[in-house]
């Protein structure tokens, strides 16, 4: 799925123009399975880009710096609030260092990305804290990345270090979403047909695994103020979760064919999903 910064007018999307291309690298006759490019993400503030290349790699841009490719004149403002949230100091106290473009090698076949930047205040569910081995810094940047088989890993994305490898699922995971409120919450949406939630603050500890779908899970999306969850997968339903009590709350129906995209409005007041019916319901 794609994604928007949060600073973009969603009331100029409608005006959108197309202002570059980002171009894979070649790939020789023998490799072109496994060379799609299967997801992109931006990260909340803005201040970074990603995407799959295909053969396990992700590419990290520094949006400023993929704008001044495209030799587009963009708007001040939105140059200065993507810079201003560009910096961040290190988790270990260290001094600030400047955005880099870099590439990381996953070890298998990237299918989904999230971006979340942790908020201290924001505790864990787990009651020992005091005992984990990652403590996150403020604002500390990181990409969750959902693998063909089945493991997450997570990285932070100043320093392009590998901080946890999540290991639960049994077949590929489809699609990764953040809780919006900073708290570290993962959700993960796999062909296992499961949903599992993971707290990054307690380890990447998984907390609970969902079962309601009857087949594969494409999609997942959290409501804004984080306490709903909406999944759709392999079939014609729509699942709706409470992520306070992990609980399945409201089953919809109407979908003639499977249910492969799920969002939520800014407001969290509408739930849109699309279909291979060619519907989207709101």
């Amino acid at each position: 799925m794609a994604s928007f910064p949060t600073f973009v007018n969603e009331n100029d999307i409608a005006t959108s123009r197309s202002i570059g291309e980002l171009i894979n690298r070649a790939a020789s006759f023998d490799q072109k399975y496994g060379c799609e490019n299967w997801t992109v993400a931006f990260a909340p503030d803005g201040s970074f880009f990603a995407w799959s290349q295909g053969h396990c790699i992700v590419k990290l841009v520094p949006w400023t710096q993929c704008l001044n490719n495209f030799a587009v004149d963009v708007t001040q403002n939105i140059v200065n609030s993507g810079n201003a949230k560009l910096l961040r100091q290190n988790s270990d106290g260290g001094q600030k260092t400047k955005p880099r473009e870099y590439t990381i090698d996953c070890g298998d076949l990237v299918w989904s990305l999230a971006f979340s930047s942790s908020v201290p205040q924001k505790q864990s569910r787990c009651v020992n804290i005091e005992w984990h081995r990652f403590k996150f810094g403020q604002d500390q940047l990181l990409l969750a990345t959902g693998l063909n088989n089945g493991r997450i890993k997570i990285w932070d994305v100043c320093t392009g270090k590998l901080l946890l490898n999540l290991m639960d699922h049994t077949e590929v995971v489809r699609d990764l979403t953040f809780a919006p409120d900073g708290s570290l919450i993962l959700v993960s949406a796999s062909r296992d047909k499961t949903l599992r939630v993971w707290d990054l603050k307690d380890d990447g500890n998984m907390v609970k695994v969902l079962r309601r779908h009857q087949n594969w899970v494409y999609c997942c999306a959290f409501s804004p103020d984080s306490s709903i969850l909406c999944s759709v997968g392999a079939g014609k339903a729509v699942f709706l979760w409470d992520m306070d009590k992990y609980v399945m709350i409201h089953k919809l129906e109407g979908h003639y064919n499977d249910v492969v995209a799920c969002e939520f409005s800014p407001d969290g007041a509408l739930l849109a999903t699309a279909s291979y019916d060619t519907r989207v319901f709101i």
